[in-house]
């Protein structure tokens, strides 16, 4: 359990009323305007969605894709094994043999340097997610403690606004609440967005390439030693 954890229970509770004041009205003009716009969502169901964001899975899912370069290993270290053999098949052989050897495990774009990018794509992820958790969790630890949040549950005491609109009771306090807490998730998603871009590349499939170029020829024979 984390800090956001610890603060999720008050922290929703506050949020809930938040949200029952903005959903009456938005003083026209505030700076919570825009961070509605872009996020589609009133604060609270955006910090509940956002509960859900855990590092732990991300990380285990980065040690789980380094352990399968493991067989990766093996099957590269079992196609290097020496082949007493001569002769066009032997040559074309290892070709298809070198091409292989290439896709598997030779620079970022192979198989293997494809899953040590997916697992430090994973790493990158959970630390997002730890470091906008905590980011959050400050937010939800500033605006608990603020006056604004004084204003909002004394306004929210009945469960209802007591003067709907965006001029009500509370309802500016609300709105400087929700903006705070949305610009700090906005900051977050940014990051996350900014991860796939640059990740991306590296994440693409891995292509075949294609054996170099050789004749084969059939009029030789093929010689086989041990």
């Amino acid at each position: 359990m984390d800090a956001l954890d610890r603060l999720a229970e008050p922290g929703l509770d506050l949020l809930r009323r938040v949200d029952t004041l903005l959903a009456a009205g938005v003083p026209e003009g505030h700076r919570v305007w825009p961070l509605l716009r872009r996020m589609q969502v009133l604060p609270g169901d955006a910090v509940r969605g956002f509960l859900d964001l855990h590092p732990a899975p991300l990380s285990g899912a980065g040690h789980s894709v380094r352990r399968l370069v493991r067989s990766y290993d093996d099957v590269s270290a079992t196609l290097t094994d020496p082949v007493l053999w001569s002769g066009p098949a032997a040559s074309a052989y290892e070709r298809e043999r070198a091409a292989l050897l290439r896709h598997l495990d030779e620079g970022p774009e192979s198989l293997v340097g494809r899953l040590e990018s997916t697992a430090g794509y994973a790493d990158a992820l959970a630390d997002w997610v730890e470091g906008s958790r905590l980011a959050l969790a400050r937010a939800l630890a500033d605006v608990l403690r603020s006056a604004e949040a004084v204003t909002v549950v004394a306004a929210t005491a009945t469960g209802v606004p007591t003067r709907p609109g965006p001029v009500g009771p509370g309802v500016a306090d609300a709105a400087e609440i929700a903006a705070r807490v949305l610009a700090v998730l906005c900051v977050a998603y940014d990051g996350a967005e900014t991860l796939l871009r640059q990740w991306a590349p590296s994440l693409a499939e891995s292509a075949w390439r294609s054996p170099a170029d050789g004749h084969s020829r059939y009029d030789l024979p093929t010689r086989v030693g041990w």
